[in-house]
């Protein structure tokens, strides 16, 4: 009898280390996110287009109530972003053009988001055929995605570790190729955070004063051994008023000369006004468009070019060099953030606009789709390249 009840109490050992159901570990990676009043996520993402890979540093906050930051830096050319969602609004913030999407939409439920955690697990619960796939490290949920604005990205790989914990979301297409791969160095589900961590106030860059050359006082010993400040303001005001009965002309000549030698300030007209240099055609048109008009317009910031494609799918291009605003610029937006290669976009109902490469795009047309809209966007370089012409 004794020998017997060994032999049970090892056999639910046995039974004990076994892999957990499908069911026992999404409650547990549920009840990770769950629990967390606050989180913070740092890592890299990495999204694939059929030529190349982008690269981007991230940082996601979280916040209950439905607070969200998430730090997004190009590893390319540095160009960094930030999604901001307070109680106020949805914005998408670029540093350093100190300029703002300000969007109304449903940001971040309407769409899977490979780099917020609630997102993820919205995804697995939403998909009642999710699978639980084995790992040496740990597990492996398959499941669903939605993207709307991307049909082609139709399931996700989620790696957790045996604390189920994220590590690692992978994002596939229909041919099975990754094309969103977040990896999760670093996951704090008690970060502590505050409201105050989600203010668009913290990325308002306001336009410093242009400092003031202020004239040296110069400090003189009279014969008495007394200072003789009042002495040398009297001997230079009434040299300065000997000095006002010179010509006009050469006040002007001094005061210009005095512009170009300083080299702390810069003329308004300099810093207000630029060009683009060349035309950036995109490598993607639909089938059956054509580029019809390349026009050039002077503008009071620089110049504005303008294509225009005509054919099956009409759509206008407009492309301008982006200046750095001196106060925050809010861009009203009744869309969505879409995510692009290289940066985020503003989408609304018949256009796209989006900063890159120092050029501000927009992209308008009623015909083209919001697939068409990306691949257009996605194929823009920062080389002129030849386009379909007719």
């Amino acid at each position: 009898m004794k020998r017997l009840a060994v032999i049970l109490c090892f056999a639910l050992l046995l039974c004990g280390c076994g892999k957990e159901s499908k069911d026992d570990v999404i409650k547990d990676f549920k009840n990770n996110i769950n629990n967390s009043k606050s989180y913070k996520v740092t890592g890299n993402m990495e999204i694939s287009n059929d030529e190349e890979t982008f690269t981007y540093s991230l940082e996601s906050y979280y916040l209950k109530d439905d607070y969200y930051k998430v730090i997004l830096v190009n590893q390319t050319n540095n160009h960094e972003q930030i999604i901001l969602k307070n109680q106020d609004d949805i914005y998408v913030i670029t540093p350093a053009l100190n300029k703002s999407f300000k969007f109304q939409s449903e940001w971040p439920d309407n769409s899977s988001q490979a780099y917020l955690l609630g997102s993820i697990l919205k995804d697995v619960e939403d998909d009642a055929d999710s699978k639980l796939l084995e790992s040496d490290k740990g597990y492996v949920i398959k499941s669903k995605v939605n993207y709307p604005n991307n049909a082609e990205l139709t399931y996700q790989k989620i790696y957790l570790n045996n604390k189920k914990v994220v590590e690692k979301v992978e994002v596939y297409n229909t041919n099975d190729i990754v094309k969103i791969k977040v990896d999760f160095e670093n996951v704090d589900l008690k970060a502590g955070l505050n409201k105050n961590d989600f203010k668009l106030e913290d990325y308002v860059k306001e336009e410093e004063p242009k400092p003031e050359e202020q004239p040296k006082e110069e400090t003189k010993t009279c014969e008495d051994g007394q200072t003789c400040k009042n002495k040398t303001d009297t001997t230079e005001q009434n040299t300065t008023q000997n000095n006002q009965t010179g010509t006009n002309t050469e006040t002007t000549t001094e005061k210009d000369t005095n512009v170009n030698t300083n080299t702390n300030t810069q003329p308004e007209n300099d810093k207000k006004t630029t060009s683009i240099e060349n035309i950036i055609y995109p490598l993607y048109i639909p089938s059956n468009t054509y580029l019809t008009s390349s026009e050039k317009v002077e503008t009071a910031a620089g110049n504005r070019v303008i294509l225009t494609f005509s054919g099956e799918k009409n759509f206008v291009l407009i492309e301008e060099a982006t200046i750095a605003n001196d106060s925050m610029e809010i861009v009203p937006v009744y869309g969505e953030p879409l995510f692009l290669s290289e940066t985020i976009g503003a989408l609304s109902a018949n256009s796209l606009s989006w900063d890159a490469n120092n050029i501000s795009y927009y992209l308008a047309s009623t015909e083209l789709t919001v697939a068409e809209m990306q691949l257009i966007a996605n194929s823009l370089g920062n080389e002129t390249l030849v386009a379909n012409t007719k």
